[in-house]
């Protein structure tokens, strides 16, 4: 299931979609997608695979590891990942324009100023190598199974209930309060409420 926001105009949440997608497609194999919104481990259980997706794009988490595309750069002490997405301008310039039904011109190439991006371009905090990361995300879908009562999947698809949040309720799920001056392999200061005020 492709969702999309900010760019075309037609976005939906992506727990949204993942619920209307199995009753849309109810009498078919055909597996649900979550793509876009996983900012954190714990947004695989809650907010895609509850919401019935079977699998889960992961591209922005994956974004800044060693073994991600992308170049190594040092800003303001830090490390980073430069990070392209494939609906950006410089993805659609490299090739990338006609999964979004962009044209080409009569040569077959792609023209700049006629493309319309559905990504951005920018960098990412340096994660270090894949195998590492990968507790992160396999303890935040337990974590997030456990707060939900479930022990596999198949429970958390059928079992899970939603409830409405208000964002200040977001607000004190996270940490606040608080400047964050050594960041956990899970969570960065830039998702930090304190950080953004």
């Amino acid at each position: 299931m492709y969702h999309e926001d900010h760019f075309g105009g037609g976005g939906s949440p992506v727990d949204s979609d993942c619920q209307q997608g199995p009753k849309a497609i109810a009498d078919t194999d055909v597996p649900i997608i979550a793509d876009g919104g996983i900012r954190y481990s714990g947004d695989i259980p809650k907010g895609a695979l509850a919401a019935g997706a079977h699998v889960v794009m992961l591209g922005g988490l994956f974004a800044g590891l060693d073994e991600s595309p992308g170049e190594l750069i040092l800003f303001q002490g830090r490390s980073f990942k430069q990070y392209r997405g494939m609906g950006s301008l410089g993805a659609m310039v490299k090739g990338s324009s006609e999964r979004y039904r962009q044209s080409t011109n009569d040569a077959g190439r792609q023209e700049a100023g006629k493309l319309v991006p559905e990504g951005v371009e920018g960098r990412v905090p340096h994660k270090g190598p894949l195998n590492n990361f990968l507790y992160q995300i396999i303890g935040g879908l337990r974590a997030g199974m456990g707060y939900l009562g479930t022990r596999t999947i198949s429970e958390l698809r059928t079992e899970a209930r939603f409830i409405q949040v208000s964002p200040a309720s977001v607000r004190e799920n996270h940490p606040h309060d608080i400047a964050i001056t050594q960041e956990a392999p899970n969570y960065t200061a830039e998702h930090s409420p304190m950080e953004t005020t």
